[in-house]
């Protein structure tokens, strides 16, 4: 099977998507000639035009604004928003009304809406560049997808750009470069659906994005030592495949949740939340959860590395975790 990138495998499925369906349209800021601040984008304006790749204006509600009323009429948009920082200033139309006119109307208005964006750390980009703010749309009527692999990212935009509900449809700058085996034949990743990317029995590690590379790596480090870590990938957190996670928390007795967000109020405090609810009497130590410091990303590199997790942190974590009980 070849392998692209994380990056081709985005611009791939837009593409694909786009000739599949005439109702399908790109917007967003500096997506056309430019190609995209990570040029995800670029080329496509080529194939496409003007009309269906639409270089906007910088303002993040107008472009979240103009994609709910093109749903609203039938199309497909994807909209753009260059970091997921700037989310903070689409939420109005993102969560008051994109997620919420399907229920409102009793089904009648269709929101086949996907917004893209990009969040994370790792290249000093200072504090409004580099945040993960995905717990802010885990709201009713949203779908928030967060893909860490070339395959998982190409089959989970296809999905979402189908899908006849708003999508938020998180990548990450770290992952653009990393590469994976990705078919060139058709295929979907169903949305809400978890993988099980690494086997094992000692604990269960659940990571989203970019931690999922970040953990897959260190549990070969761990293996080593004779630690054996099931990573699980949720790939949509919401909705979150409960049962993939249970069903490994339950073989292993342990669980250590990763995300790059702040670890206070982030993604694994729900997860956390829902083992505690429905699986306790599996759980055989506390649950240990790993994430950014509560402090705003530095543009400094080294102070950005103190911040941040990394693969040494979920080492260290998973070493604590797994000695639980047994020393």
């Amino acid at each position: 099977m070849r392998t692209i990138t994380y990056r081709e495998a985005v611009r791939e499925a837009l593409r694909e998507e786009m000739r599949r369906d005439d109702a399908v349209f790109l917007l967003g800021e500096d997506i056309g000639a430019f190609g995209g601040p990570y040029k995800v984008t670029s080329g496509l304006v080529d194939e496409f035009g003007t009309s269906r790749i639409l270089d906007t204006p910088l303002a993040e509600c107008g472009i979240v604004g103009a994609a709910v009323g093109a749903a609203l009429v039938g199309m497909r948009p994807v909209a753009e928003i260059m970091y997921l920082d700037f989310m903070t200033i689409a939420s109005d139309q993102l969560i008051n009304l994109a997620a919420k006119l399907r229920f409102m109307t009793g089904g009648e208005a269709r929101m086949s809406l996907v917004v893209r964006t990009q969040e994370g750390g790792g290249v000093s980009a200072g504090p409004q560049h580099s945040q993960c703010l995905e717990a802010m749309f885990l709201q009713p009527g949203l779908t928030v997808v967060m893909p860490a692999t070339p395959y998982d990212v190409k089959g989970l935009l296809k999905s979402a750009i189908r899908d006849d509900n708003p999508v938020v449809f998180i990548e990450h700058k770290g992952l653009y470069g990393t590469e994976g085996e990705v078919p060139e034949e058709e295929y979907l990743v169903p949305l809400g659906q978890a993988e099980v990317k690494r086997i094992g029995g000692a604990l269960t590690l659940v990571a989203v994005s970019k931690n999922v590379i970040n953990a897959l790596l260190a549990a070969d480090i761990l293996q080593k030592e004779g630690i054996s870590v099931e990573v699980v990938d949720p790939r949509t957190i919401k909705p979150l495949d409960e049962k993939t996670i249970i069903d490994s928390v339950k073989k292993t007795g342990k669980l250590l949740v990763a995300h790059e967000a702040a670890k206070f109020a982030g993604f694994g405090a729900e997860v956390a939340a829902m083992v505690a609810e429905k699986a306790m009497e599996y759980v055989e130590a506390p649950i240990v959860r790993v994430g950014a410091l509560d402090t705003p990303v530095p543009f400094g590199p080294k102070l950005e590395e103190c911040v941040l997790p990394n693969v040494e942190d979920l080492v260290q974590a998973a070493r604590q975790l797994a000695r639980y009980g047994n020393d």
